[in-house]
C-alpha cells in the first residue's frame, strides 16, 4: 500500500509558504496555509477519536463555513470518505442517504440535531454538530485536539468522497470519487486556467457540490492561491470584494445578477483575470452582454458529479457562446448513438461519452447501475446530448431525458431555448415535452421576462417562425415571474413537466 495520502500529499506539496493566506472569512479573519494544516489535523484527530476508520463515510449537512472546509480536509487526511449533503434536503431525504451510505458520523447544524439523531441511530452513526459560524460539538472536539496528524495512507484508487446525484428522476445515486479523480482533475485545471499562488478567488458557491468543493477549492489549493470565502452569493458583498479578487467561479444566475445592476461596471471588473461559469447552461445572451459590459468573455466549462470537469473553453482563444469548449487534457470524449453505442460523425447529435482519470469509480452499492452506465471499452455514458463542431468545440443540446419526440421528430430543447432567449423581453426560457394525444409529446415553452417587462405568449412564438422548423416551435407558451431552480441554479424541468402535464389533455 502507498505510504502517502494521495490527495492531501498533493495539497501539502503545493504549499510554498505556511504564512500565505488561504481563506479570508467575511469577518476579515484570515486562515493561513499553516492554519489550514493545523486545523485540518485537529479535525482529523477529532474524527479518529470518534472511531472513524479508513474507508468510513463522514456525512455532512452543514451551512458553508471555513470550518466545514477544514472538516473536508480532515476527513481526507483521516483516510475517510467525505459525503457532503445539500443543505436543502429534508430529514426524509437525509434518511435515504444515511441509510444508503451508512456513515460512521453524521455532522449537522445544531438546529437539526433532534430531527436527524433518530436517522443516524438506525445505522449506528454518531451525530456531531457544526453551525454556520463553525461552532458546535465537532468544532469543540477539534479545539481540544492536537494540531499535528500523521496522514492516513490512501492510494490513487481509494475513495475520497461520495456525492449523491440530484435524483430528479428515480433514486439518487452515490457517485464514488477516488483520490486520483480529484487530484488529476484539479491539476489539469490549474494548468488549463493558468492558476497560480497570486490568484484570489471570489468564492460564493456552496461546498456540498462538485463546483464549489472540488473545482473551486481544490484548484485553489493545488495552485497555492487564496479565497475570499462568502457564505452565499450576496450582490453587495460581491461588488465590494471584487476589487481584491483575480478570479470568480459562478453559476449563470451569478452573472445575470451582476448584469442586473449598473454598479457592475467595466472599471470594477477591469483587473479580473478570469470569470468561470458552470453547473448549468450559460445563455448566449448573458455571455454576449457580459462581454459587452466588461470586455471579459466568461469561460464556460462542462462537468458533472460523476466526472468532475470534462471540457472547457480555452484560456487563450475563442470562448464561444453556446459551447463548452474542448475536452480537457487527458479526457477522451466522443458522441455516440444512445441506443446502439455507435460512434457518430462530427456534427451529428448524440450522447456524450467520456473516459479519463476524472471519471468516477461507479455508484455506491449499485453494481448493476454502474455496469449499465459504462460501455465495454470503459467510456462513461453521460446522458447529455451534444455534438462536436468542425473546430472541435463541444455543444450540449440537452439531457437525453429532456429530448422531445413530437410526431416522430426529435426536438432538442437547447436549440429552441436559444431562439426564444433572443426574443425581446425574454430573460430566460425552458422548453419541455408534455403528453399530446396526436403527437406523442407537444413542445411547451415556459419563459420568464426581464424585470418590469410584460410578455405576451404570442409575441414569443411569432419570431420563431423564421428561425425554427414548425415541429420545433412551441405549441403553447407559459409566462412565469421566474423559473424554478435547484440550489445550483439548474432549471428544474421535472417540476415544469409536472406543472404543465395536462396542457394538451
Amino acid at each position: 500500500m502507498t505510504q502517502e495520502n494521495h490527495l492531501f500529499s498533493r495539497i501539502r506539496a503545493a504549499i510554498r509558504n505556511e504564512q500565505a493566506p488561504f481563506i479570508e472569512k467575511p469577518s476579515g479573519e484570515v486562515i493561513t496555509y499553516g492554519g489550514l494544516l493545523a486545523r485540518s489535523a485537529a479535525y482529523a484527530n477529532a474524527l479518529v477519536a470518534l472511531g472513524v476508520k479508513p474507508g468510513d463515510r463522514v456525512a455532512v449537512q452543514v451551512e458553508k463555513s471555513a470550518d466545514a472546509l477544514m472538516l473536508y480536509l480532515g476527513t481526507v487526511r483521516a483516510g475517510a470518505v467525505f459525503l457532503p449533503l445539500n443543505t436543502a434536503y429534508t430529514p426524509a431525504e437525509i434518511d435515504y442517504f444515511v441509510g444508503d451510505a451508512a456513515p460512521a458520523v453524521l455532522v449537522c447544524d445544531p438546529a437539526r440535531q433532534e430531527a436527524l439523531a433518530p436517522i443516524a441511530q438506525k445505522v449506528g452513526a454518531r451525530v456531531e454538530t457544526l453551525d454556520p459560524e463553525g461552532r458546535g460539538s465537532l468544532s469543540d472536539a477539534a479545539d481540544a485536539a492536537a494540531t499535528d496528524f500523521d496522514d492516513v495512507a490512501r492510494g490513487a484508487d481509494d475513495l475520497a468522497a461520495i456525492l449523491y446525484t440530484s435524483g430528479t428522476t428515480g433514486r439518487s445515486k452515490g457517485a464514488m470519487l477516488s483520490h486520483e479523480n480529484l487530484t488529476s482533475n484539479a491539476s489539469v485545471l490549474v494548468d488549463y486556467w493558468r492558476y497560480s499562488s497570486d490568484d484570489v478567488l471570489l468564492h460564493a458557491l456552496p461546498i456540498f457540490h462538485t463546483h464549489g468543493l472540488f473545482v473551486a477549492t481544490n484548484v485553489t489549493l493545488l495552485a497555492g492561491g487564496s479565497m475570499l470565502f462568502l457564505p452565499k452569493f450576496d450582490l453587495d458583498e460581491i461588488l465590494r470584494l471584487m476589487p481584491r479578487a483575480t478570479t470568480m467561479m459562478g453559476v449563470p444566475t451569478f452573472y445575470a445578477r451582476l448584469l442586473g445592476t449598473d454598479r457592475f461596471t467595466r472599471e470594477l471588473a477591469a483587473h479580473m483575470r478570469l470569470f468561470v461559469s458552470g453547473s448549468a447552461p450559460l445563455s448566449a445572451e448573458v455571455h454576449k452582454a457580459f462581454s459587452a459590459r466588461t470586455g471579459h468573455a466568461i469561460l464556460e466549462r462542462y462537468g458533472m458529479t460523476e466526472t468532475n470537469m470534462n471540457t472547457s473553453n480555452p484560456y487563450d482563444g475563442d470562448r464561444r457562446p453556446g459551447t463548452v469548449g474542448y475536452p480537457l487534457p487527458g479526457v477522451e470524449l466522443r458522441i455516440a448513438d444512445p441506443d446502439s453505442g455507435k460512434v457518430l460523425a462530427q456534427g451529428e447529435v448524440g450522447v456524450i461519452e467520456v473516459k479519463g482519470p476524472n471519471v468516477f469509480k461507479g455508484y455506491w452499492q449499485m453494481p448493476e447501475k454502474t455496469a449499465s452506465e459504462f460501455r465495454t471499452d470503459g467510456f462513461f455514458i453521460t446522458g447529455d446530448m451534444g455534438l462536436v463542431d468542425e473546430r472541435g468545440y463541444v455543444s450540449i443540446v440537452g439531457r437525453a431525458k429532456d429530448l422531445i419526440i413530437t410526431g416522430g421528430f426529435n426536438v432538442y430543447p437547447a436549440e429552441v431555448e436559444a431562439a426564444i432567449d433572443e426574443v425581446e423581453g425574454v430573460a430566460e426560457s425552458a422548453v419541455i415535452g408534455v403528453p399530446h394525444a396526436d403527437f406523442g409529446e407537444g413542445v411547451v415553452a415556459v419563459v420568464a421576462p426581464h424585470k418590469g417587462v410584460s410578455l405576451d405568449p404570442e409575441a414569443v412564438v411569432t419570431p420563431l417562425a423564421e428561425r425554427l422548423a414548425r415541429f420545433k416551435q412551441p405549441k403553447k407558451v407559459y409566462v412565469l415571474p421566474e423559473l424554478p431552480r435547484n440550489t445550483m441554479g439548474k432549471i428544474q424541468k421535472n417540476v415544469l413537466r409536472d406543472m404543465y402535464k395536462n396542457t394538451f389533455a
